[in-house]
């Protein structure tokens, strides 16, 4: 009767801990008087000491999942995505013309090369990074692909909320990361947390901004972009 209350009990603490959610906020400093959009900021939790075989193997089912950054409207949509390591994610044009998605900065290198209207591309993310995603074609498209070398992790929304669910109890380091904000500002909102197994808190992290992090782009070439070719022209219409 021990035995099978014990067992029970653990197996309580299992369910627990891996239902625990984890939810703060993010608020972005604006300066250029503007309502604030404190969306596309992600926040992941990395285990300490170092991952177990549970978050292991979270890790590894989660990258099994299908992710998906879709071109439309000459956008790339969500314009940031946040995906485990070894995750595969899919670019399918859903515009009318052609692109070119491709990547020679940080994080992962590649190059999609042109391909048509109503088809699919994937990129396998083999290493944690941040890659930053162009089209060749239409410099007003751009992405990030956040790849996180654990499964704890989310994406803020609008108003800044963010919510990471299936955290087992233990210590995590906080790691944010968001586009308009310097390495130096990233690293101080970094800190250790206690999840529980009723959950655990972000509290409010607080980032600057500044626009000189977000200059104009090159193509793939190094070289600045050619101006767009007459109407008609379906590789480059615009």
């Amino acid at each position: 009767m021990t035995a099978l209350l014990l067992a029970f009990l653990c197996g309580m603490a299992a369910v627990d801990g891996a239902s625990a959610v984890v939810s703060g906020s993010v608020s972005i400093a604006n300066h250029d008087g503007k309502k604030p959009n404190n969306s596309n900021t992600v926040v992941w939790l990395t285990p300490v000491p170092a991952p177990s075989a549970v978050d292991r193997e979270a890790l590894s089912q989660l990258a099994a999942q299908k992710f998906r950054l879709i071109q439309q409207r000459k956008r790339f949509e969500p314009h940031v995505i946040a995906v485990p390591v070894g995750a595969v994610v899919e670019f399918p044009n859903h515009d009318p013309f052609f692109h070119n998605v491709f990547s020679l900065f940080e994080g992962k290198r590649f190059d999609l090369g042109l391909y048509e209207a109503g088809t699919t591309h994937t990129v396998r993310f083999d290493r944690p990074g941040i890659s930053y995603i162009f089209c060749n074609i239409h410099p007003e498209m751009s992405a990030v692909v956040v790849v996180l070398n654990t499964p704890y992790y989310a994406v803020s929304n609008r108003a800044g909320e963010v919510t990471i669910s299936n955290v087992p109890a233990g210590r995590y380091m906080v790691g944010v990361w968001h586009e308009g904000s310097s390495q130096e500002s990233l690293k101080e909102v970094a800190r250790e947390i206690t999840v529980s197994a009723s959950g655990g808190s972000l509290g409010s992290i607080r980032l600057a901004t500044s626009t000189d992090l977000l200059t104009p782009h090159k193509n793939k070439y190094g070289r600045d972009y050619d101006r767009p070719n007459p109407p008609g022209v379906l590789y480059d219409q615009r």
